[in-house]
């Protein structure tokens, strides 16, 4: 058995015992089973998948970090969402907006830039679960 627990700035939005998760990395998804070597990586933005009792619950998490060690999985995210939780409308809306301030990408400065591609990234995340579950 593993403990995941997901931290966002805001809140613990997850915290239970299960028995894998597929964790989307900038390198590609990792499987974490029980046993696993500890491990530091860098979370980019999409879909987490965990399977508890034989079933498979869905999150969406944004960019940040994950630390393996001693089956304990801890993700510290800008951002995380249950699947029963996302609101589509909302999701596009806010891709939208996203989308919009990028055409004055000129105009700001690299930190306002990145801010605004990591919650394009969040958004079409929720949007493509979304998608693939209709």
């Amino acid at each position: 058995m593993l403990t995941l627990e997901i931290v966002t700035p805001e809140a613990r939005v997850y915290s239970d015992t299960i028995d894998t998760v597929v964790i989307p990395t900038t390198s590609g998804e990792i499987g974490i089973l029980p046993g696993h070597i500890p491990l530091l990586t860098q979370v980019a933005a999409g879909e987490l998948r965990v399977t508890k009792s034989g079933k498979d619950e869905f999150l969406i998490v944004g960019d940040g970090f994950a630390e393996i060690e001693n089956d304990r999985v801890s993700i510290l995210a800008e951002n995380a969402i249950t699947e029963e939780t996302i609101d589509e409308h909302a999701a596009e809306t806010a891709r939208a907006r996203a989308e919009e301030a990028l055409k004055n990408r000129d105009s700001m400065d690299d930190e306002e830039v990145e801010r605004i591609e990591a919650a394009l990234r969040f958004n079409m995340a929720q949007l493509a679960h979304k998608v693939r579950q209709k």
